[in-house]
């Protein structure tokens, strides 16, 4: 897959309301290798790899472009070795609101605590039904990166959060 790729996230609220939701989930790992320009992600999610290129973000951190091909197992074994500053590891709840899939992360280690959610969409305009356990906007804020928290895991900074959403 190739192309733009527009998406908002949010922070969720304490609970379990976004895994009783849930018609799937599944377990991440991934990584990043160092690239001057782009964020280049090796991911394993239960029995299959990806390797992700993602271009600068545009427009408050909503659109961006975004090339992503399965690859083996055993290259993303292969590949995980390049990668610096640990493995981002979380589960993904799939959570279905009106046409819309929101793919909620609750994080692991380091990042123990934060869940976000992310919706994809097909324009920077397009309505959206939120699920009551969504909150606030943080699309664009750097710290919930999954390339940022590697350096700067939840952990550090959590104290920013409001209170009902760590």
């Amino acid at each position: 897959m190739s192309g733009l790729e527009i998406e908002r996230k949010f922070l969720v609220k304490k609970g379990d309301a976004y895994k009783r939701a849930a018609f799937s989930s599944s377990h991440i790992q991934q990584g990043y290798i160092p690239a001057e320009g782009a964020t280049v992600r090796v991911r394993v999610r239960d029995d299959k790899a990806y390797l992700t290129i993602k271009g600068k973000s545009r427009d408050g951190g909503m659109t961006r472009y975004e090339f992503e091909k399965e690859i083996t197992l055993d290259e993303a074994a292969h590949l995980m070795q390049l990668c610096q500053g640990g493995v981002i590891d979380k589960h993904r709840y799939l959570v279905k609101s009106g046409s819309h899939t929101f793919e909620v992360d609750e994080f692991h280690g380091d990042n123990d605590g934060l869940v976000m959610a992310e919706v994809e969409l097909g324009s920077e305009t397009e309505d959206f039904v939120k699920p009551d356990f969504i909150g606030p906007e943080v699309t664009g804020d750097p710290h919930f990166y999954n390339s940022h928290m590697l350096a700067h895991p939840f952990s550090t900074w959590k104290e920013l959060v409001p209170e009902e959403y760590r």
